[in-house]
């Protein structure tokens, strides 16, 4: 050819032909010539060299992706993409050459494209749908730097002066190219006008649940396992700040812009990718992308055998911290790898358990069996998988502390017993630590929960469950400052998980801070309306404590038939005279709860202004060793019985540590 081509090549999977089309037409209309295959079906070396030629001669390759692409493992767009990937090698890397289109959501790490489909920014234009916006976008990318555009017209301020013809070709050239970066910027990256309030840390990173690509659908599991694995081998990296799971997960299903993520998790960086299993190998795309800039970091294709998974969280977490300038400090891999297996079954088994541990805990009551079940299988198969049993020992120390069939079993054993065998074999694993402290603590051994705690978050700063746990415990023993601000780092790694807001609002409410305390309940439900049961009756309780009773019946009638509704609202009518409203519930928190809720009766009575109830149902509280007994030293409720010598009597037996 004589001279560069204007050309644009459209590449497409014969199912998008009707999409393609309207994307073509759109162009052509704007005076842009297309170039595309109509037939996929036609062959022979003739058809094929002019396919090659076309593309070896275009000015812009745009492939069309969509889930149809994603599924197709032949095809011969797959080809027309390899040969435009190749061409790009020969490019500068400021030449603008691939500009990738989706019609769907399927996301970029996800949909098995080469490379340098992946280096560049996506415009998702749903069902070929093509605005204005983008024919402008390929317009100034095609014509941006010539002598002519059709797109940028001679306005008036250019003659005005009467010089116009004497405007130098290089200040219209730079004119043009600011006019396409502006374009650009308000097409394809949109969030850089918004940015300017945004100031993430500079090391911080998400990580997207990682797409299943096994075309199976039971394998959800193990591409969502594999990834929160990932999640947690990124946390021990002490120079990383990586948002919590619940926040991270909370976009499974979606496919929204980087800039949306990065945002609402306040983080520079997020990671997404996805993982295709097979009976023994394991396929993992991932790339690291700059959320202020939309620029990817860096991006690999991973083939190992699943005995090597390890290995690769290793591998890819490393990549990451490198890709983002982390100084690495201490032996990176072996705090990465702390307490995993090499044995592809368990790791299987594991995973299993961590979802099934996810669903029992939204369920009432809990189904406690599958996840133990799965993790001892685990164990079976690896006697030194150190998670495997952490996370045992914790789903059956929750199970315990929710269900009275399995407080009657002797849970005790077997869970002191897991928990010391994954401190054992992992030190530096703060999974053992936050087990061992929640089963000491729902023991009242208050002490050795503390210490637990305390080498949970030694060991495990950036780990959001251990900050959630060890703050409510930091609350309870007194120690203010420490709980609000382990609470309020939680809320920074989780911020759309509401149970890290009602954590805050927790250590909020036993601080005395109640208007901040009800501001962290409203977050919480805010995050989560349709289970924020318990978020509404501790809000409730805090306008009760506040003096606000009209707000605080509001808020606990918000959620009448729950446990904690009914305590809230018997203290709350008993204010407001209705006696015979405060008998009914509390005669059905004793049908309900029985002994089980003495405490809560303890808290009720004192608010009523019956010691003497109070302390009867707190002593009973205390031979029954009733875990809510915990909150006793900073419990604001409790506060007429204080100066009460059997009150008293019961703090020296609960021997809460200075």
């Amino acid at each position: 050819m004589t001279e560069p081509s204007h050309a644009v090549f459209l590449s497409y999977a014969s199912q998008d032909a009707e999409a393609a089309q309207k994307i073509c037409e759109a162009l052509r209309a704007a005076g842009i010539e297309v170039w595309l295959d109509q037939s996929e079906l036609r062959g022979g070396d003739a058809w094929d060299q002019k396919i090659r030629r076309e593309i070896h001669n275009c000015a812009l390759f745009i492939p069309v992706i969509s889930a149809n692409t994603a599924s197709r493992h032949e095809g011969y767009f797959r080809l027309e993409w390899d040969l435009a990937d190749q061409r790009t090698h020969m490019m500068a890397r400021n030449r603008a050459f691939i500009v990738p289109v989706c019609l769907d959501a399927t996301p970029d790490a996800g949909a098995d494209v080469p490379e340098s489909f992946q280096r560049v920014q996506w415009t998702r234009l749903p069902r070929g749908d093509t605005p204005p916006e983008f024919v402008k976008r390929i317009q100034q990318l095609l014509w941006g730097e010539a002598s002519f555009s059709p797109t940028v017209p001679r306005g008036p301020a250019l003659m005005a002066s009467g010089k116009s013809s004497r405007l130098k070709p290089a200040w219209i050239a730079l004119a043009v190219a600011l006019a396409a970066v502006a374009a650009y910027l308000i097409v394809e990256k949109p969030w850089v006008a918004k940015s300017v309030a945004f100031a993430p840390q500079p090391h911080s990173i998400a990580v997207l649940p990682f797409v299943n690509m096994s075309g199976d659908k039971d394998q959800e599991y193990f591409s969502e396992g594999l990834t929160e694995e990932l999640l947690n081998s990124l946390s021990r990296i002490n120079e990383l700040q990586v948002a919590a799971r619940t926040s991270s997960f909370s976009f499974q299903g979606e496919h929204p812009d980087i800039a949306t993520v990065a945002h609402k998790l306040n983080v520079a960086a997020v990671l997404e990718g996805s993982v295709r299993r097979s009976d023994h190998t394991i396929r993992i795309t991932a790339q690291l992308i700059n959320a202020v800039t939309g620029f990817h970091l860096w991006s690999q294709t991973y083939d190992r055998d699943l005995g090597d998974v390890l290995k690769l969280q290793t591998e890819i977490a490393t990549a990451v911290a490198e890709a983002l300038k982390v100084t690495l400090l201490g032996d990176v891999s072996a705090r990465i790898e702390l307490g995993g297996t090499r044995n592809p079954a368990a790791f299987d088994a594991y995973l299993r358990g961590l979802k099934l541990a996810r669903i029992a805990a939204a369920t009432t009551p809990m189904e406690c069996q599958a996840p133990i079940d799965a993790f001892s299988e685990a164990i079976t198969l690896d006697s030194d998988f150190a998670l495997a049993y952490a996370n045992r020992a914790l789903i059956t120390s929750e199970c315990a502390g929710n269900s009275r069939d399995w407080l009657q079993q002797s849970y005790e054993g077997r869970a002191r017993a897991d928990a010391q065998r994954a401190i054992a074999l992992a030190p530096g694993l703060a999974d053992g630590y936050v087990a061992l402290s929640l089963l000491e603590q729902g023991l009242l051994k208050l002490e050795a929960a503390n210490q637990a705690c305390a080498r949970a978050l030694a060991v495990g700063p950036g780990n959001v469950r251990v900050l959630y746990e060890c703050s409510l415990l930091a609350a309870y023993m007194g120690h203010t400052d420490t709980a609000i601000s382990g609470a309020r780092r939680g809320v920074a790694l989780d911020p759309l998980n509401p149970l890290s807001h009602r954590a805050l609002g927790d250590t909020l409410r036993y601080a005395r801070r109640y208007e901040e305390a009800i501001a962290a309940y409203q977050a919480s439900i805010a995050a989560d309306p349709e289970h924020s049961t318990e978020a509404y009756a501790r809000r409730g309780l805090s306008f009760y404590l506040a003096g606000n009773l009209s707000a605080a019946q509001s808020s606990c009638e918000a959620r009448p038939d729950s446990f904690r509704s009914r305590v809230c609202l018997a203290m709350i009518y008993d204010r407001l005279g209705r006696h015979a409203d405060v008998a009914a519930l509390v005669a059905k928190i004793m049908q309900e709860g029985g002994d089980a809720a003495a405490y809560q009766f303890a808290e009720i009575y004192a608010q009523r202004g019956d010691r003497k109830a109070a302390l009867d149902w707190l002593e009973k509280a205390m031979r029954l060793r009733d875990p809510g007994l915990v909150a006793t030293k900073v419990d604001p409720l409790m506060d007429p019985l204080r100066k009460e010598p059997r009150f008293q009597a019961v703090m020296q037996e609960l021997q809460f540590p200075e």
